[in-house]
């Protein structure tokens, strides 16, 4: 087993793995994604149980209506979330809305955009730990709520009231902007979600979120991801922000996803 970086600020290719059946492998993937953020792995070739048993090894899987793979793809037909995923062109984090926010996504390419389709990651620890001191003061004890609302309306700006409504129903979500993990690391928590700083004017509150996002999602602190079928990739959902790169809605381009639940609520 070896490693090879990904980027200089995060990520982390796997090298050498056959079997994820052993407890010290999972030991040290776990290691490396606590440090690095983003796991890659490729030729597995992992089918949907071997994907949902390695999961579990990370933790406690997300499985609503009893199902715990999840198909990422825009086709209706497959997926009637479809409509939703409009959304994850974005920046984001998963669960912002939610009091405990999981901890890690994985997801197996099963079918790959001809054209597009990569998916960005940036680093919300390096993000922040590389900000001036006067910056991290100024952030450090500024409150943010988040809500579903705030990130479909930067996919449909004008919506009907219906779509309001559905919205809505939703619950909203106020957390530290910056947040101080169990282990002492911090990391900012922002993305499409991220709706307003409380007490804070309308246009600075924007202008200030705008301001940390450009910031967070700069070269230095993101991985692109090319995606290639049987890929693994794995990530820290509390201190990595992500989104998809665009790609033909028409594409087969399918991804399996599990959700490993956390445990750390949100300050």
């Amino acid at each position: 087993m070896e490693t090879k970086a990904l980027s200089p600020a995060l990520g982390v290719e796997v090298i050498g793995i056959d079997s994820l059946d052993d407890e010290a492998v999972v030991a040290r993937c776990l290691e490396a994604l606590k440090w690095r953020g983003v796991l890659l792995i490729r030729g597995l070739h992992l089918d949907d149980e071997a994907q949902v048993a390695f999961s579990r090894k990370l933790g406690p899987v997300l499985a609503p209506a009893g199902k715990e793979i999840f198909k990422v793809t825009l086709d209706p037909a497959k997926n009637p979330s479809a409509e939703y995923l409009r959304g994850t062109f974005n920046w984001h984090i998963d669960d912002t809305t939610n009091d405990v926010p999981a901890k890690a996504t994985m997801l197996t390419a099963r079918h790959v955009a001809m054209t597009g389709g990569g998916t960005e990651f940036a680093s919300t620890y390096a993000a922040y730990e590389n900000l001036p001191e006067q910056e991290r003061k100024r952030y450090d004890d500024l409150r943010v709520v988040h809500s579903f609302e705030a990130a479909q309306r930067l996919v449909e700006p004008n919506p009907t009231d219906e779509q309001l409504a559905s919205w809505r129903r939703l619950p909203t979500h106020e957390s530290s902007l910056v947040w101080e993990h169990r282990d002492g690391r911090k990391s900012l928590v922002l993305g499409a979600t991220a709706d307003y700083v409380v007490g804070m004017q309308p246009d600075e509150s924007r202008a200030l979120l705008d301001e940390l996002l450009a910031w967070t999602t700069q070269e230095r602190f993101s991985y692109s991801h090319t995606w290639e079928v049987d890929d693994v990739v794995i990530w820290d959902n509390t201190g990595m922000l992500h989104r998809a790169l665009p790609y033909d809605p028409k594409s087969e381009r399918t991804m399996h996803r599990t959700t490993i639940l956390g445990n750390e609520p949100w300050a």
